[in-house]
């Protein structure tokens, strides 16, 4: 489960965040992540509540996760489709000349204070 070691690296990086902007408090941060990230939401959310109960900068704070839909761009025809739908060939002419474009995101998108 990597997604404990992916939680370290938030709380980090909000802490510092919080402490050049004078914060006390966290009390919600959201996540954009992509649906073939290979992190697993519900993984993450587990342990982003026993991480952050140990924090006091952060005991209490929501993790909110938006999710990024996988698309794919294939060379050949010049078009986008679904990655989960479709996987790495393109639905469209049969090309595996194709490339991810969005999806594989995971982002600390708004951290929200007190």
């Amino acid at each position: 489960m990597h997604e404990l070691g992916i939680v370290f690296y938030i709380i980090r990086d909000v802490k510092e965040v919080a402490a050049q902007n004078n914060c006390s408090r966290v009390s919600k941060v959201v996540m954009s992540i992509g649906e073939v990230s290979t992190v697993i939401p519900e993984y993450l959310t587990d342990c982003w509540k026993w991480a952050t109960d140990k924090e006091e900068l952060m005991r209490g704070c929501v993790l909110e996760v938006e999710t990024i839909p996988g698309v794919t761009y294939c060379e050949d025809c010049g078009k986008e489709y679904s990655t989960v739908e479709h996987g790495r060939t393109c639905p469209h002419c049969g090309s595996g000349k194709t490339y991810l474009l969005h999806g594989n995101e995971v982002e600390i998108k708004e951290i929200e204070v007190i």
